[in-house]
């Protein structure tokens, strides 16, 4: 074991060539702020998100499974606040959205619409046929919240919007990426047929945009996107095929152009990737991990932090924020407050993900991601 990790660990040097640096010093674990779940109760804790409040509160949302570990077992999504910039959080849950699925909700996007209002995003999983992602609204800074709102109303199926997802462009239009993996009478696919939803009317009606041409039928899931300095929308995708794929919207998420491959190093593994207020720089979170060799390709470690200065191109600053090779870090969300950021992620070990997935969320200085 110790042997594999030294050659785990020097990847991620090897993996720093192209249009990235070299990877950085690891972080210091005592940024832990809060950790859920440790103990196994319950057995699954992810996909999060983080809304700051008018009143100096942090809100983190996040999936809480009671009824096992898997993606299809019950659960509800549970909050905890803080009050201090995220530096201690509230001991005990908030339930935020009960179970009104017939197998779960789960994957939270908080969104602070540009009229003040907060949307709350989670997908309604009744079946393998049936999981819509749903919007509700609170006018209140989420003391209650509207009836939900389905974001997809023209098709039926299995559609996955991650968690820390959804965003809106300056004109107001609200996107939301998603990935549709089975419909009533087919198998479920791997390869995820990839749409933005949006909406122009503060989430009170959705339409589809154009499905992203594949021509390569590369397998294709969990979409993000971020808007681009130039007016463009960017959407990244996770893979088999070793690396990051990418593809761009210059109609604001109505039409793709081909999806292609990224130098962004990843096994089958979210991406997350946001743009640092305080800078103008992308901050990009992952598992750099080539994914190519069989007995490492499902691994989600190491996870790591890089700054891209020039929207994308090319990626510095590498950092490694866990580096336990038999870890399992993935479905970040991220939130800047003043000059720290707040990062929530599922922090498990790969052997025990049936017995139990904990969640940390992770307070560092900015600072630290560009020394």
């Amino acid at each position: 074991m110790k042997q594999f990790k030294l050659v785990l660990l020097f990847g991620v040097y090897l993996l720093g060539a192209g249009s990235f640096s070299k990877a950085q010093t690891l972080l210091n674990p005592s940024q832990i702020v809060l950790h859920i779940g440790e103990d196994g109760l319950p057995p699954r804790n992810s996909e999060g998100s983080f809304i700051q409040l008018n009143d100096g509160r942090i809100l983190f949302a996040y999936s809480k499974f009671e009824g096992g570990s898997g993606d299809h077992a019950s659960g509800l999504i549970a909050g905890r606040y803080s009050e201090d910039s995220g530096n201690t959080w509230t001991g005990k849950d908030e339930v935020i959205v009960s179970n009104e699925g017939g197998m779960n909700v789960m994957s939270v996007s908080f969104l602070r619409l540009k009229n003040g209002a907060i949307a709350l995003f989670y997908v309604r999983k009744n079946s393998l046929d049936d999981c819509i992602p749903m919007m509700r609204i609170s006018n209140d800074e989420a003391k209650t919240w509207s009836e939900p709102v389905p974001v997809i109303t023209d098709k039926k199926g299995y559609f996955v919007l991650n968690n820390d997802r959804v965003i809106q462009l300056p004109g107001g239009r609200l996107l939301a990426p998603v990935s549709l993996h089975k419909t009533a009478g087919n198998d479920f696919s791997m390869r995820g047929t990839i749409y933005c939803y949006y909406s122009d009317d503060n989430g009170k009606t959705w339409h589809s945009g154009q499905e992203m041409p594949n021509n390569d039928k590369v397998v294709v899931q969990e979409p993000g996107v971020v808007l681009l300095e130039n007016g463009e929308v960017l959407m990244w995708l996770r893979t088999d095929r070793g690396v990051q794929y990418l593809s761009k919207s210059k109609d604001k998420g109505l039409s793709w152009e081909e999806v292609y491959p990224s130098d962004i190093a990843s096994p089958r593994a979210p991406a997350s990737l946001k743009r640092i207020p305080a800078t103008g720089d992308l901050l990009l979170i992952w598992n750099n991990n080539k994914g190519l060799v069989k007995e490492t390709a499902t691994f989600r470690t190491p996870f790591t932090a890089a700054i891209s200065k020039d929207e994308g191109k090319s990626w510095m600053h590498l950092k490694v924020l866990e580096d336990d090779p038999e870890g399992f870090f993935c479905y970040t969300a991220i939130s800047f407050v003043e000059d720290d950021v707040l990062l929530g992620y599922m922090a498990a070990e790969r052997e025990k993900l049936r017995e139990k997935i904990p969640l940390v969320v992770r307070k560092l200085s900015l600072d630290e991601f560009y020394d």
